[in-house]
């Protein structure tokens, strides 16, 4: 069994990925070709956005967002505590301070509340300048907007989603990557919707905004290719990726994003009343790039991972650390008083087999075996 299935996702598109990968090696367009505008055009009227930029992959989105914006030293980026290294790296990449944010024991986003508290406590301490929140929609589910948008509007801080893992669920009718000021995606392979190796995009409706990314991620050029106008990255899209993703975008609306959440409704089924499933608010629909469900504590949690893989079952713990316990942030000195909720998650939560192709024969297996352990841990 694959924890994510994507020999069976290739053995399903692989006349029209061939062809279309052919295309690309035939006309020797590797770099910037036309599959790579058409694919920005489809992905910016799905969003529902005037720009996609695409680039390299989904931390250079986020940095290159900061680097635009003007986001440096003495500047405060709020990033929520259970997360991917990447949300907060890129903050201090461009030489900004994170500030790790407790998250929602239920959604796994960052808590709305104590996004405020941690705002107030650094506009208090006076050392550093509050710029960008970074909301993360974690494992598929959008975070909450409506109170993360009221709260950047009456501290004037800009919003940075990061919808690395939630491109394609939405929330009270609007689509993953159309909230704040810019949000980026991430097409790693394990991505809803993953090309096969490392890209990412951007989205914006400013204008301005836009066009300061484009010369970003090809070298700060200008108008001529050889006059940079600013300092800037190589970060493109290889044409081969997005021509692959081009086919898999078209499966990914007519039927992946369906389908997976089908197999959500189907596990719950069978495990809302033996363990934690995976809680969506009224109003969101998300697209689960993880379907994660909590133990009781770290023995059982990792007692459960290990009887899976004994019997075939690939499960994933994210995450084993949070943020603020990552070595390379050691020097920030950061109590650990404020992160209740993430440290009981990176001992709780458990990640199992989630993608479209999973049948019903698959979640039998799985759940069953869930269900046999848990009677004989307790």
């Amino acid at each position: 069994m694959e924890f994510r299935d994507l020999k069976r996702q290739y053995q399903l598109l692989e006349t029209d990925i061939n062809k279309a990968i052919a295309s690309v090696l035939a006309n020797a367009d590797f770099i910037s070709g036309n599959q790579v505008e058409i694919l920005e055009k489809r992905l910016s009227d799905y969003v529902g956005v005037k720009h996609c930029i695409s680039c390299a992959n989904g931390t250079d989105a986020l940095s290159m967002v900061l680097r635009a914006w003007g986001v440096g030293q003495g500047d405060a980026v709020f990033v929520p505590d259970f997360t991917f290294f990447a949300t907060a790296e890129v903050v201090s990449f461009v030489g900004a301070t994170p500030i790790f944010v407790d998250v929602d024991e239920r959604t796994f986003n960052i808590d709305p509340y104590k996004l405020e508290l941690k705002i107030v406590e650094t506009i208090k301490n006076g050392n550093l300048n509050p710029k960008v929140i970074i909301p993360v929609d974690l494992f598929g589910l959008l975070a909450d907007y409506s109170a993360i948008e009221i709260i950047a509007k009456k501290y004037k801080l800009l919003i940075l989603e990061d919808g690395a893992q939630g491109f394609g669920a939405e929330q009270n009718g609007k689509r993953a990557c159309s909230f704040g000021q810019a949000a980026t995606t991430s097409f790693f392979p394990a991505k809803p919707l993953g090309c096969y190796g490392d890209g990412g995009a951007i989205f914006t409706n400013d204008d301005a905004l836009a066009a300061t990314l484009e010369s970003l991620r090809v070298h700060g050029k200008g108008a001529d290719k050889y006059d940079n106008i600013q300092i800037g990255v190589n970060s493109r899209l290889d044409t081969i990726q997005a021509a692959i993703l081009n086919v898999k975008f078209d499966e990914f609306i007519k039927n992946e994003l369906t389908a997976v959440n089908n197999v959500y409704v189907k596990y719950n089924i069978h495990l809302s009343n033996v363990i934690e499933v995976p809680y969506i608010p009224e109003g969101n629909t998300s697209s689960f790039a993880q379907y994660t469900v909590k133990l009781k504590n770290k023995d059982q949690r990792d007692g459960l991972k290990q009887y899976l893989l004994n019997n075939g079952i690939p499960s994933m713990v994210y995450y084993t650390k949070p943020l603020h316990k990552q070595t390379a942030f050691s020097n920030l000195n950061i109590s650990d008083k404020d992160y209740s909720v993430a440290n009981k998650l990176c001992n709780t939560a458990l990640s199992l087999p989630m993608h479209p192709y999973l049948t019903d024969e698959d979640i039998d297996f799985v759940t069953s075996h869930i269900k046999k352990f848990l009677s004989i841990d307790v």
